[in-house]
């Protein structure tokens, strides 16, 4: 049987795992992005299914665009999912926000939701952690000014019980983060990431007969890494770690799927997994300590069924609101979407696709780097500078977009390239008819966008370099998204845009 990574596509950063049962559940952080963290439960650790989202109503979390000041950094960090005594624990940062910042946990006995609100947690740091002990305490790990810490903690009121102690520092790479804590065998282990996010991303381990002081490295660090190595997959790290039912050990993890030169990634951060073989005083994870793309197992939890991996996904906007897959960005304004009876409806703001704000707009992950995509719209509108379409999507200072925008009093299709500060307006049509379908073409090359008005022939409207549009460039954690959008460009919107008929198919 084999495991082929990713196992999560698309952006799915910073993986954490736990197992309930025969039942396995990762989570992963989101950033700017809302409904924020989502759950995905596996039987077979090969077939993945989004079952929800750990902070899925508006009221629940402030997720605004404020703080440090640079789109694809705000939000949702380093997530951890824990269980105990049938109630999963999830635990994470909710970075640089006017409103709800810090660190903080929820709960639920159902990981599917409803998930409890919000209990903030008075500790420093990020990259957050529970460890539950065999004797019955639990304890928060966490990382502050380059040290692993440990406290223990009360789970009812999220108060801290005692002293902080300082465990490690790793072994002085760069941004020692990421901590989980795990025992086996009289030991403690504590496994982070060091080396920063990036290509030079590494796991490193220690351990100790006591949970507060004594640890030694372990003499093979990093354990986990593809630094240095010609791989398709980069950037290993942010790992966790799962015993199944069957005694068996597995990690999973981040890295990138890179192309070109220098190696550039445009898909985020993806979810990773290996086996470990935890035989030994160390564990050994995947081959040799090195990520692949496949690995050939027998010890399996469970028979995976022999499914598709492309994410082929079609949208007719039947339901009464949009399925898991998708996506807003920041807290969304819920007055400006209406879903259901076969469309899509989103009225704009004041704002244009360029601003750092919250905007009207509905993404999905882009999932692999050949790809197809398409939506029809109508939109009939009339107020000068009101805009909406189709965009391939990594941040506000990075994007591609394909609109019918209102100029003149005359409505103009119009391919639009955003790139850092440069702005440019690539081609304009008048649009005579009524329906527009966007037509977006991908490869590691090109993002190539096609048009038809009322169905009719399909026309070129414009290209822009995928280079671009990679965290390399223009990004920082995230990746890019296939969105709907719709903006005012000044004023509020008054037209409704209609999407209808969105398709989604992978050529990977």
């Amino acid at each position: 049987m084999k495991i082929k990574n990713p196992v999560l596509r698309g952006m799915y950063p910073d993986p954490s795992i736990c197992r309930a049962g025969d039942d396995f559940y990762i989570v992963n952080s989101t950033f700017e992005f809302f409904p924020a963290i989502p759950v995905s439960h596996s039987k077979d650790l090969v077939n993945w299914e989004n079952i929800g989202y750990c902070v899925d109503r508006n009221d629940a979390l402030s997720i605004q665009p404020a703080g440090i000041g640079r789109q694809s950094a705000d939000g949702i960090y380093a997530t951890t999912i824990r269980y105990k005594d049938g109630i999963f624990y999830m635990v994470t940062t909710n970075m640089h926000q006017a409103k709800d910042a810090g660190n903080f946990f929820v709960t639920a006995t159902d990981p599917a939701g409803p998930w409890s609100d919000p209990i903030f947690l008075d500790v420093p740091g990020i990259d957050p952690s529970f460890f539950f002990d065999d004797d019955g305490k639990n304890y928060y790990v966490g990382t502050a000014f380059g040290t692993i810490y440990v406290v223990e903690i009360d789970l009812t009121t999220g108060k801290m019980i005692g002293d902080t102690h300082k465990l490690w520092r790793g072994t002085g790479g760069a941004y020692p983060e990421g901590p989980h804590l795990y025992k086996k065998d009289g030991w403690y282990y504590l496994m982070i990431s060091e080396g920063g996010t990036e290509r030079s991303h590494m796991i490193t381990m220690a351990r100790s007969r006591s949970l507060f002081e004594g640890y030694e490295e372990c003499p093979n660090n990093p354990v986990f890494t593809n630094r240095s190595l010609l791989r398709p997959i980069e950037a290993v790290g942010h790992a966790d770690l799962v015993e199944d039912q069957n005694g068996n050990w597995w990690a999973v993890c981040l890295g990138t799927r890179t192309f070109s030169y220098p190696p550039k990634h445009n898909l985020g951060r993806e979810t990773m997994i290996a086996p470990v073989d935890w035989s030994g005083d160390w564990p050994v994870f995947g081959n040799n300590g090195t990520l692949d793309m496949e690995f050939e197992v027998d010890n399996l939890p469970a028979v995976p069924e022999d499914k598709d991996r492309n994410q082929d996904y079609h949208c007719s906007f039947d339901t009464e609101k949009p399925d898991l897959s998708w996506n807003y960005l920041y807290n969304p304004e819920e007055e400006h979407y209406s879903w259901g009876n076969g469309r899509a409806m989103l009225t704009g703001n004041e704002h244009a696709l360029h601003d750092w704000a919250v905007y009207t707009w509905l993404g999905r992950r882009q999932s692999a780097h050949n790809t197809k995509a398409s939506v029809t719209m109508s939109f009939p509108t009339e107020q000068e500078r009101e805009e909406a379409g189709f965009t391939v999507f990594m941040n506000y200072k990075h994007h591609y977009a394909a609109a019918v925008i209102c100029e003149d009093g005359v409505r103009k299709i119009v391919f639009r390239r955003r790139i850092g500060s440069l702005e440019n307006t690539e081609n304009r049509i008048v649009l005579n008819g009524e329906k527009v379908t966007f037509e977006l073409e991908s490869d590691k090359d090109l993002y190539t966008f096609y048009y038809r008005v009322d169905g009719g022939e399909r026309e070129f409207l414009g290209q822009g370099e995928t280079v671009y549009l990679t965290t390399e460039v223009g990004g920082s954690f995230t990746g890019n998204y296939y969105a709907l959008y719709a903006m005012g460009n000044g004023k509020p919107g008054v037209t409704p845009a209609v999407f209808t008929d969105f398709n989604y198919v992978e050529m990977d």
